[in-house]
């Protein structure tokens, strides 16, 4: 682990491989840390340089707290990219981590070498879902990660493997119980304000791989389904036996899925 200091804040992060594929920037979801792409780091990190950070108030990232909106976070990681001196790269992202990577998108497209969106939609909260939010954030912030933690791990991966993969149900809670109450609260009240991202996915021109857990309860295939007809020459990976978290709960076709796409990515041109 490294890190630094990027947006006025402390970032924590994971810098590992090389070679001559396009770099790629990993996102994490709520309420979880860049752990969450250990089954994933690896296997991406043998043919490019792969960078996984904490976001500002969760895992080690220092934190903060108020409201951080998405906005803040995809700042965070270009100014994390920029003191990495990486200009360019594909970046991916789950659930709000994909939310943070439109906004990346929207923010600079430039930088965009191709877009994972995983177990994510672009929609705008509705006013029903953002009352819902701020009082998630109230809750955490008075009786802390506990008892949401155990509320939604069946919802997060789903029940069979909650009961079944037993160490990826212990690795889940314990990133949930483990996020700051501040910053998972922060970041519920910005998240609660994002903006639409539905011009933004029809204007992506990069390669773009869009892959959802069959038995996803709060990003159901149908979300996948309808960004992949909006975003131009993208592929859908539908995967089964995995709720919102496939990366976690079947972490071989989530692999596969991922590398097969990055081959497909033009590798990013060697400077003069």
């Amino acid at each position: 682990m490294a890190t630094a200091v990027v947006g006025g804040v402390t970032l924590a992060y994971d810098d590992e491989g090389d070679g001559p594929g396009s770099p790629l920037v990993l996102v994490h979801g709520h309420p979880f840390d860049r752990s969450m792409w250990a089954p994933q780091l690896p296997a991406a990190a043998a043919g490019r340089r792969v960078i996984v950070p904490d976001l500002r108030g969760y895992g080690a990232s220092e934190v903060v707290s108020g409201i951080t909106p998405l906005e803040t976070f995809a700042r965070d990681i270009a100014a994390l990219m920029d003191h990495l001196d990486v200009p360019e790269a594909v970046v991916g992202g789950l659930s709000m981590g994909g939310q943070i990577v439109m906004e990346f998108q929207r923010l600079f497209p430039a930088r965009v070498t191709g877009l994972v969106l995983a177990d994510t939609f672009p929609g705008a909260e509705t006013e029903q879902g953002r009352r819902a939010r701020d009082a998630m954030a109230d809750r955490l912030l008075t009786e802390g990660m506990s008892g949401y933690a155990d509320e939604v791990l069946d919802r997060m991966i789903t029940p069979h493997n909650a009961t079944a993969l037993t160490e990826v149900a212990a690795h889940v809670l314990r990133m949930m119980r483990g996020t700051s109450p501040e910053g998972a609260a922060a970041a519920l009240r910005g998240r609660a304000r994002r903006r639409d991202y539905a011009a933004v996915l029809t204007g992506v021109r990069v390669p773009t791989l869009i892959v959802v857990g069959r038995e996803d309860v709060y990003t159901p295939v149908a979300e996948a389904e309808a960004m992949h007809a909006a975003v131009r020459g993208s592929r859908l990976v539908v995967v089964e036996g995995a709720g919102h978290l496939p990366n976690l709960e079947r972490p071989e076709e989530f692999n596969a899925a991922l590398l097969r796409f990055l081959r497909a990515c033009p590798p990013v041109p060697s400077r003069p």
